[in-house]
């Protein structure tokens, strides 16, 4: 470490204490690493504030040093947001020892939370007190609420209660001048102008840190009720999810697809799932019927609605959870699907979302563009079919153990997904977001328009560019 290094150590440390800071490189590999191995960045050091005054501090700092800066959260995301590039030049700003609650209200359905909170712990201590926080991700046991305001993370309950973005009533932030923009109102109706809280909001932390925010929660669910359907074919899923929304009086939390062969990566690399049918179908869906109302009839309704599919010829056959052990059962298929396909071996991962009633031919359509290379890959294309987000997931051939082939193709088949989502006015990135390798992603698929807005709003935040810099869009110099 060079004497200039030492100085900045120094007095990060007298921030935020000498513990707050890493610089071993060692000991800074799980940061400037995302969880799938891919990709490898350099941090120059890691700072761990652990108040919004020590992020205040950090930042001036490196403002008054020309030092740019990562913020990070969980580290789980897929796009290189949250990671620093090569140079060995940035400092990586980790909120993970700001993980208090300020304040949970059940009477008002809303918590205020700081950025590094867990996003399992809030449900546990939103369910303590008899509230349901609804954002849930495969990745939840490590990734942190800061990070998933950030990227407006998804998952599988924005059917009914939408995406991260829907779930924020307020934000705190520290602005790339060290200011901070005093957001953190639990308020359902402000109508006081321009409602700056979406600015941060999917921004990747290219606009400023987020550090605390006021969640919206909602009554906890009494009656879940898990099913598994076998269908007929894809192309009866969406009739299928129609009829669950009708019969149910819209109690559908959560509708997900997956074809025979997520069923197969499942049952092979994750211990103790298996198949829980006698026979292999083409595709099935996992849904769940949910209600505050304790006592209600909602095993009635799943069992109704499931003997009017398979009249109808939308569903084959189906398997209901009759406990909470077998609900955990049949979610782990959907929700570690993403960690069976890591450990087979090298795969391209798509997030993509188009309108809901296009989703079956988007698939067929992709699915045909991509056998048609015939590179011999094999595709698995799950996801959230209520809101039309698919993860078009391209797994190397079988029996291929060298992952350069399918590396090498990457931007053939990338440009086969992506294109097929955008000429039926889709997106190429519905839940994941951009963070670095989607840059020259925006230059293809965003109008110029839109880019050139999203310009003005980084530069008029952040003129140096310090914040997260070479992330979500290339920044114009004055």
């Amino acid at each position: 470490m060079n004497a200039i290094a030492d100085i900045l150590t120094s007095r990060l440390a007298a921030i935020v204490g000498s513990s707050g800071v890493i610089c071993e490189r060692d000991a800074m590999t799980s940061y400037e690493t995302e969880w799938r191995q891919r990709y490898h960045g350099k941090a120059r050091l890691v700072v761990r504030p652990a108040s919004t005054e020590e992020v205040v501090a950090v930042v001036r700092l490196c403002a008054a040093e020309g030092i740019s800066i990562v913020p990070q959260g969980g580290n789980t995301g897929l796009c290189e947001g949250a990671m620093p590039d090569e140079s060995g030049e940035q400092v990586v700003v980790s909120l993970s020892r700001m993980n208090q609650i300020r304040n949970l209200d059940p009477g008002d359905f809303t918590m205020t939370v700081e950025a590094g909170c867990v996003l399992q712990m809030l449900q546990e201590k939103a369910a303590e007190a008899g509230c349901f926080f609804p954002l849930s991700l495969g990745a939840q046991g490590s990734c942190q609420i800061g990070g998933n305001i950030s990227t407006n993370a998804g998952g599988v309950g924005v059917l009914r209660y939408g995406s991260t973005r829907a779930l924020v009533l307020g934000l705190e932030v520290v602005l790339p001048d060290g200011e901070i923009w005093d957001g953190l109102k639990s308020l359902g109706k402000d109508n006081t102008g321009y409602d700056l809280k979406q600015f941060f909001i999917g921004a990747e932390g290219t606009l400023g840190i987020v550090t605390a925010a006021s969640l919206k929660l909602f009554p906890k669910p009494r009656d879940i009720q898990t099913a598994l359907v076998a269908l007929t074919d894809l192309e009866t899923a969406l009739p299928l999810l129609r009829r669950a929304r009708a019969t149910s009086s819209d109690m559908v939390t959560a509708f997900e697809v997956m074809p025979q062969i997520a069923i197969e990566f499942a049952a092979t690399y994750l211990p103790g799932v298996a198949n829980p049918f006698d026979k292999p179908h083409a595709w099935y869906a996992l849904m769940d019927l949910s209600t505050s109302r304790a006592g209600g009839d909602l095993r009635e309704t799943m069992e109704e609605l499931l003997a009017e599919a398979m009249e109808a010829g939308e569903a084959a056959d189906a398997v209901i959870a009759g406990s909470i052990v077998q609900q955990r059962a049949l979610w782990r298929i959907r929700e570690e699907l993403p960690e069976a396909v890591r450990k087979s071996g090298a795969a391209l991962h798509h997030d993509v979302s188009v309108p809901t009633s296009d989703v079956a031919t988007y698939i067929r359509s992709t699915q045909a563009a991509v056998d048609a290379t015939n590179l011999g890959v094999r595709c698995m294309p799950f996801g959230h079919l209520g809101d039309g987000n698919i993860h078009f997931t391209i797994v190397q051939p079988v029996g291929v153990t060298d992952d350069r082939a399918l590396y090498d193709a990457e931007h053939t088949l990338t440009t086969l997904v992506f294109d097929t989502a955008v000429k039926m006015r889709g997106s190429f990135s519905a839940e994941h977001g951009i963070g670095r390798i989607k840059l020259d992603d925006m230059d293809r698929y965003k109008r110029p328009v839109g880019l050139d807005l999203m310009r003005k709003i980084k530069m008029a935040l952040d003129p140096r560019n310090l914040m997260n810099p070479g992330k979500v869009v290339r920044f114009a110099k004055r």
